[in-house]
């Protein structure tokens, strides 16, 4: 399959399995859940759904542990929504680069306060 074909798929995937969370999954364990990225192999037989889930780590596994139940009804609409025979295997991942993005700024910020008062002191 080509590169191309495989990331439109990867892309029309993440807005259907957003859109299905948002309206058709009714499960309280999911939470407030959001699809970062879907990484589909070359044969369009596996893909890696990465989810951010908002809240403390307690409430992160339930919810990824909730979708990778739901896999096989996710599975089958977006295998509708699509119109594939047959969709990708669904392997849900929690994404924590968020959380890392936001770590880094604030050690980015400390070193440079640290900085501005060695500035400042001499």
């Amino acid at each position: 399959m080509s590169r191309i074909r495989v990331q439109k798929v990867s892309e029309q995937m993440k807005k259907e399995i957003s859109d299905i969370l948002r309206t058709s999954l009714k499960d309280p364990r999911v939470g407030f859940a959001t699809i970062t990225r879907v990484e589909v192999s070359g044969d369009l037989q596996h893909a890696k759904v990465y989810v951010s889930v908002f809240g403390s780590h307690d409430e992160k596994e339930p919810s990824v542990a909730a979708l990778s139940k739901a896999s096989g009804f996710i599975r089958g609409e977006v295998a509708r929504r699509l119109h594939m025979r047959v969709a990708p295997e669904l392997m849900f991942r929690l994404d924590d680069s968020g959380e890392y993005s936001a770590h880094i700024e604030r050690v980015l910020r400390t070193i440079h306060r640290e900085e501005e008062s060695k500035v400042d002191g001499d």
